[in-house]
């Protein structure tokens, strides 16, 4: 990992990283006016992670690491180097539950659904409804404001 670079993406990127979810995550459209980070190495893109922006606070989702990449810890060393953009504002994540022990790891609690801001709990809700097994969690330097 000595070689990975994190960093905002360049908005003249966006194709690069619209053509990465497409290949490995299709049902995770980036958008234009999301914050988005990525990962990358001596081999190219191997990872990207979008930051959905609301008034008052922000949804950390459709983090992915390139296959190749899974299982090197590269998704534990991602969320340590956007640690600031997490810490910006008050951080949301709707984790798999298989992922509940990374996101830990990077700070994040989990957290009861009625403790959602609403523009999320709807979102919530219409997920696990269509068959995703997720876990709301926050980031915890929230709690200490």
């Amino acid at each position: 990992m000595a070689d990975t670079r994190y960093a905002l993406l360049d908005p003249l990127r966006f194709p690069l990283v619209a053509r990465f979810y497409k290949t490995h995550y299709p049902a995770g459209k980036p958008k234009k006016d999301e914050i988005i980070w990525t990962a990358e190495n001596s081999s190219g893109l191997f990872g990207s992670v979008r930051f959905r922006q609301f008034h008052d606070f922000q949804l950390l989702t459709g983090m992915l690491i390139a296959p190749d990449q899974r299982g090197k810890k590269q998704g534990e060393a991602f969320l340590n180097a956007v640690q600031t953009q997490i810490q910006t504002k008050a951080c949301y994540c709707l984790a798999y539950r298989y992922l509940e022990k990374l996101y830990k790891e990077a700070g994040f609690e989990v957290i009861e659904v009625s403790n959602l801001p609403e523009e999320l709990s709807g979102r919530y809700q219409s997920y696990c409804n269509s068959g995703k097994d997720l876990i709301p969690m926050r980031h915890n330097s929230m709690s200490q404001l």
